[in-house]
């Protein structure tokens, strides 16, 4: 008998030391593989609470002790917090409010990338501006934080391919289609009674918002050619925030893998946000990824109790339906008002990575910890690279949009009020 409560004791034992040793190994896969995650809007709190100014703004102390951060309930990230996360690279977003557009979205994009840029030069002990797939790694090598840059809506580039290119020249290396606000080529997130009045124009993509109804709108011939001239310059094409058609169109025209910059698993809960099963597929095809967001309210119906497991649902139904080679992270941190328990600030990254490998070990193995932390997007980058590199003799899209599709917007008044258009008699006037 005595022999017998020995062995049971023995494999209990070795049971226990082999799941600590794999749950303890979750984590250090960021000793191996940088954690990069999709979407941060950090620069937009530092518009928001410094106007941009970084004079008298400490990145490196917790902000949380800030008397003026501290009370801001969409601020989850420092350089302590990243540190503690084993952040290895992040895309910061050049946000600008969708009321910008037809006004002054270009110089306001242009300044939030400009704010990005002197962020990342002020502290260069820990944070490196990196524009191509192998920055990512050199970074990491040495210790800091990879720094790149998303914009978040197509309203950012006024519909003008020139500026698109000049925002990638800038080092912008993705571009969101669309935000809550059409555009005159992709439809749009919006308020969804404002949008089933717009929908009666027909040159217009679907919003999200129409996933409850049947697809109205598809992409514009414009709005196909930037997709394709985004491949050729090799900028992620970045489909969160469109519609369910609008993915599948986006990805059908792709020559490059897309992304999913923060979006989550539509069959996980039915959110507009995120991403069909049929879609998912799709990612798997075209060798993309979505990368997971954590905001409550797109992954759960109780919001108010979502915890790390309701994140990881989602990333096990993406990895189950598209495979472990196509899910990411995009946490979505300080473009939102709350965050699960678990996952409360940039600091829990591994805490998730943890609870996957002990909820299922022989799933999350070291290789798809690898994948999922940033080993995927690492992949999607280069093959975008790739596809650049083979277009390299395709002449640049040449096209400007239609005058027609302008016209038709909803907000006539104030783009005629706010641009100018060839044939205009004063603008065409000899002197």
């Amino acid at each position: 008998m005595l022999q017998l409560v020995t062995a049971v004791l023995l494999l209990v034992s070795s049971i226990i030391t082999v799941s600590v040793g794999h749950i303890s190994g979750a984590r250090h896969v960021l000793d191996e593989v940088p954690l990069i995650d999709g979407h941060n809007d950090f620069p937009y709190n530092i518009f928001s609470l410094e106007h941009n100014n970084l004079d008298n703004f400490d990145f490196t102390q917790n902000l949380t002790n800030n008397p003026k951060w501290g009370s801001c309930t969409s601020c989850y990230t420092d350089l302590p917090k990243l540190r503690k996360g084993k952040v290895g690279a992040q895309f910061w977003v050049a946000y600008v409010a969708c009321n910008t557009q037809y006004r002054d979205a270009v110089s306001k994009t242009l300044e939030q990338i400009d704010v990005i840029k002197r962020l990342v030069k002020k502290y260069p002990k820990d944070l490196q501006f990196v524009t191509d797939s192998d920055g990512i790694m050199d970074a990491f090598r040495q210790g800091k934080i990879a720094s790149m840059i998303g914009v978040e809506g197509g309203h950012s580039m006024d519909a003008r391919v020139g500026v698109l290119r000049m925002l990638y020249e800038l080092g912008a290396r993705y571009m969101t289609l669309t935000h809550t606000c059409q555009t005159p080529w992709y439809g749009c997130q919006t308020n969804f009674e404002i949008f089933i009045i717009i929908t009666t124009l027909n040159f217009r993509a679907d919003s999200s918002f129409v996933d409850i109804k049947e697809p109205i709108h598809n992409l514009t011939e414009f709005g196909r050619a930037l997709v394709r001239e985004m491949n050729r310059m090799g900028m992620m094409v970045d489909l969160s925030h469109v519609s369910h058609n609008v993915m599948n169109q986006a990805i059908s025209e792709s020559r490059a893998p897309v992304i999913f910059s923060h979006s989550s698993a539509w069959e996980v809960f039915n959110h507009h946000r995120n991403v069909h099963d049929d879609t998912l597929k799709m990612v798997q095809m075209n060798n993309g990824i979505v990368m997971v967001n954590f905001y409550p309210d797109f992954i759960t119906a109780t919001p108010e109790k979502a915890t790390i497991h309701d994140v990881m649902k989602h990333i096990n139904h993406i990895a189950k339906v598209a495979g472990h080679d196509h899910v990411g992270l995009g946490g979505d941190y300080d473009g939102v008002n709350r965050m699960p328990k678990g996952l409360e600030n940039v600091s829990k990254y591994p805490n998730l990575l943890d609870a996957l490998a002990l909820e299922q070990p022989t799933v999350w193995t070291h290789e798809n910890l690898a994948k999922l932390a940033g080993g995927n997007l690492i992949r999607v980058f280069k093959d975008v690279e790739l596809v650049r590199d083979q277009l390299e003799d395709e002449e640049p899209l040449q096209d400007w949009i239609s005058k027609e599709d302008l016209l038709k917007v909803e907000e006539l008044n104030l783009l005629k009020q706010c641009r100018t258009f060839f044939d205009d008699e004063e603008l065409v006037k000899k002197p």
